[in-house]
């Protein structure tokens, strides 16, 4: 497993740059959109986290510019339905934080906003990563108060239950 590639800017590709060991092999690696390793020029050090898939017939290799995004990346990733394209538009449109924020909420359609993502995706994230992302950190939305989550999650959990029995 690839988890991160140190060497020089290449070249750029289709979503994504080739960086340039220092053996001289050129590896092509996938970036986010909104990544800020596009700001690098050809024959710029970088160094670039990595997630390495392998399937039947390649192996590639996706690049993010810190760790807390690639671990995001990989567990939307587990999720029934994303793949890594999918994975890819979504980290390459909201922040760390702005997901946290999304999946906390149930905010499906700030999740669809990425491109490839419709709403019933969007909706099976929030259920998968719920309790896996961790805590939300950031601001809360103005007139909702940390009460008022705990009693919403509360009253959703008392409905399923009820439904189920």
């Amino acid at each position: 497993m690839i988890r991160y590639i140190k060497g020089v800017y290449g070249m750029t590709v289709n979503g994504g740059m080739v960086v340039e060991t220092s053996s001289g092999i050129g590896l092509e690696v996938f970036l986010p959109m909104n990544s800020p390793i596009y700001k690098y020029s050809e024959g710029d050090t970088v160094m670039v986290y990595t997630s390495m898939i392998v399937k039947e017939d390649s192996m590639t290799l996706y690049g993010f510019h810190n760790r807390e995004t690639m671990e995001v990346f990989e567990k939307l990733i587990t999720v029934s339905g994303v793949g890594a394209k999918g994975a890819l538009a979504i980290v390459g449109t909201l922040s760390v934080e702005e997901l946290k924020r999304a999946i906390a909420f149930e905010d499906a359609k700030e999740i669809s906003r990425a491109n490839g993502i419709g709403k019933k995706t969007a909706e099976r994230i929030i259920l998968e990563l719920k309790d896996k992302m961790g805590k939300f950190d950031g601001e809360l939305p103005q007139g909702v108060s940390a009460s008022d989550i705990t009693a919403v999650s509360a009253d959703a959990r008392t409905e399923a239950i009820s439904a189920m029995v």
